[in-house]
């Protein structure tokens, strides 16, 4: 694959992060949307995964149009979309003040990255600070179905544990948060924007989470991950916690976790902990754990199925 370079190593407000793999439906209008953002002080950094679909053209096009400097294409490690994000945010090449996740499929409102911007500035540089958002649902034609649920519940790393707050296409954090990614490193994690949450809670960061639905979130046959918003995406998820791989995307946080140790608050340090040791304990040592460690996730139904899912140890 062609690898395109930008001319120069400016450092950028903002460094926007793209994974794509056969995204040729619906890239070209996500790069649109990125190129009518009111914040103009941006760089592109796509890792493809090894397409085999017209992508790689679409984003040689892009990269004509906005200009070389604009843009870096690298080769994706092929270990699927979380490593393909993780390859971009652990490389020490991309260098900005603030870091957004980008997916292929989506659309971004034009003032998706000023609004973000203008909420973490009062946070600063000096402690780890993250935004995320509700998302506006839309069918392959771009029509609107909807909306993600919207939380009302403060962000923390007790429900960090057992729920991802929002979607990584959302979340925009500024240096000293991508600094905690880079030092826990290419971890083996289900998802990113999981990771980062986990990560920026557990280390004492500030997360913020908007209502203001910025993204437009496509809903499609080749969603690798969708809503939980509807009857059948949530029979679909409690299927899964049925069959175990809810609790097995958990062993492989706690895994990480433990691997940035160091990083960690040393409360949190004390949560993991205990949140480790209740998992396998008698029932009725599960549920007091369950209520030790106050862990929550972020809606009535969500905190029943928690319940259920300690109950049952699927958690």
């Amino acid at each position: 694959m062609d690898t395109l370079q930008p001319q120069n190593a400016d450092r950028n407000k903002v460094a926007i992060v793209m994974g794509t793999y056969n995204a040729q439906e619906f890239l070209a209008m996500q790069l649109e949307s990125i190129a009518r953002q009111t914040c103009n002080d941006w760089s592109l950094w796509i890792s493809d995964d090894g397409s085999q679909d017209a992508s790689l053209a679409i984003i040689s096009t892009f990269a004509q149009r906005c200009g070389a400097r604009r843009l870096t294409l690298l080769a994706g490690p092929r270990q699927g979309f979380a490593g393909n994000f993780l390859s971009l945010i652990c490389n020490p090449a991309i260098k900005a003040d603030y870091y957004a996740y980008a997916d292929q499929d989506d659309i971004w409102e034009p003032d998706k990255l000023a609004r973000a911007l203008a909420i973490l500035a009062p946070k600063g540089q000096t402690e780890p600070a993250m935004y995320c958002s509700r998302t506006r649902l839309v069918d392959e034609c771009n029509r609107e179905i909807g909306f993600s649920p919207l939380f009302r519940k403060p962000p923390s790393f007790a429900n960090a544990l057992t729920q991802s707050l929002s979607g990584g296409n959302t979340m925009i954090f500024n240096h000293a948060a991508r600094g905690l990614l880079l030092e826990a490193g290419r971890v083996n994690i289900v998802s990113h924007d999981w990771w980062t949450y986990l990560l920026v809670t557990g280390c004492g960061g500030c997360v913020i989470y908007d209502d203001y639905p910025s993204v437009r979130y496509r809903q499609h046959a080749n969603n690798l991950v969708g809503t939980n918003k509807g009857v059948n995406n949530k029979i679909r998820r409690l299927k899964m916690l049925w069959r175990g791989e809810f609790r097995q995307w958990v062993d492989r946080n706690i895994m990480a976790l433990l691997l940035a140790k160091n990083q960690l608050k040393r409360e949190n340090i004390g949560l993991l902990h205990t949140f480790i040791r209740g998992r396998d304990v008698p029932l009725f040592a599960r549920l007091k754990v369950l209520k030790q460690t106050g862990i929550y996730r972020q809606t009535l139904l969500g905190n029943i199925g928690l319940f259920f899912a300690v109950i049952f140890r699927k958690i």
